[in-house]
């Protein structure tokens, strides 16, 4: 009996013994277990990490690619279709060397350059010079100072693989906010790419060379333009013209100006055929733009209009409107300001028409029925 129970004690311990290191047995392999998929869900972690990372720095080069696109074509492109196209326009005046811009267009298989009119004015030895460096001499056909455009014809020596004609399209449909893309030669840096939005349209300057008269219908835009830009196009996210680069604000940051192509396309045969272009409509007066201020002062009932200065002597509109007379319609289209009056005449009127002006004069609104003339030279 005695030997009985010590047998049954010993069994006791030992199930116990095998009890515990079984539960330590079991905790060490799922200890391990749990440290095996622990450390393969670390692994995984990792490798996610550099996954998504791989994925971002993807991404952000095809973003980078997306963002010089304009409208499906890439500026690289652009910019390798029209180089060729772009030339340097230098010539000699009394008072020293010029340069400028100007490109290649095609007209009626009349192949000739066009820049603008204060490129060429007064020169001598006029000279084109091609992006392969090639130059040759050149003339000039015709000229307008008052849209500032000139044609020039480059010399029979220009073999005709130099010249790439570059296609001019309406601007009649260009908007605020769309891109633009100038090429030229700012300072001499032959071949300059810089681009930028449409800032306005229907703008009016005035340039020395256009007799103090304002050039109508101008195209505002960021795109820097410099000395040296000017006759360079101007190009849609096509690359086709939509105008030539012509003046620059003094002091001025991110504001230049542009010919619109409808005033080239409008142009461009009496330019060649003729030499020049007398298609300018002349009212025979000067103004001011009227606002709240002037108003007030004068005790207009309206704010806006443009307001006769000066009715020059024997003009289309002596005797029919007078100093203090408001305009503010022209054939039943609002004037606001002279960029309205200037551009309306420009686009849709030509010497010999007859228009209806809307005219405030004093207190009473009237019509008045204007012959417009031709306009004088500057």
């Amino acid at each position: 009996m005695l030997m009985s129970k010590g047998y049954s004690k010993a069994s006791a311990s030992a199930l116990i013994l095998l009890f515990v290191a079984g539960l330590l047995v079991g905790g060490l392999l799922i200890f391990y277990v749990s440290y095996i998929q622990v450390t393969h869900l670390n692994s995984e972690i990792t490798n996610l990490q550099s996954a998504v990372s791989n994925a971002t720095g993807f991404q952000n080069a095809t973003y980078q690619s997306i963002t010089i696109l304009q409208n499906g074509t890439s500026l690289a492109d652009i910019y390798r279709n029209v180089r060729d196209s772009v030339v340097l326009v230098q010539g000699e005046t009394s008072s020293g060397g010029v340069q400028g811009s100007g490109f290649v267009y095609n007209f009626n298989d009349r192949i000739v350059v066009l820049t603008n009119y204060h490129v060429v004015q007064g020169t001598t030895g006029l000279s084109v010079t091609f992006s392969d460096g090639h130059g040759y001499s050149a003339t000039v056909l015709g000229t307008d100072p008052y849209s500032d455009l000139a044609v020039v014809s480059v010399s029979s020596d220009a073999p005709a693989l130099e010249f790439k004609p570059l296609t001019i399209v309406s601007s009649s449909t260009l908007g605020v906010g769309e891109s633009v893309i100038a090429i030229g030669n700012p300072y001499g840096l032959v071949g300059s790419l810089t681009t930028g939005v449409v800032s306005a349209t229907g703008r009016t300057i005035t340039e020395d060379t256009a007799g103090g008269y304002a050039i109508a219908n101008i195209i505002q835009t960021s795109t820097p333009i410099n000395p040296g830009n000017s006759g360079g196009p101007l190009l849609n996210s096509l690359g086709n013209v939509v105008g030539i680069t012509t003046a620059i604000v003094s002091q001025s940051q991110g504001l230049g100006f542009a010919i619109p192509s409808d005033t080239i396309l409008r142009e461009v045969y009496a330019l060649i055929s003729t030499g020049s272009y007398h298609g300018h409509s002349y009212l025979g007066v000067t103004g001011t733009d009227m606002d709240f201020t002037t108003a007030q002062q004068t005790h207009s009932s309206v704010t806006y209009g443009w307001q006769i200065a000066t009715v020059a002597s024997g003009g289309p509109s002596d005797g029919k409107l007078q100093p203090g007379d408001i305009i503010i319609a022209m054939n039943n289209q609002t004037i606001k300001n002279n960029d309205d009056l200037a551009s309306f005449l420009e686009q849709n009127t030509l010497p010999g028409d007859r228009i209806s002006l809307t005219v405030v004069r004093g207190s009473l609104q009237i019509d008045v029925t204007v012959v417009l003339g031709t306009r004088p030279s500057p």
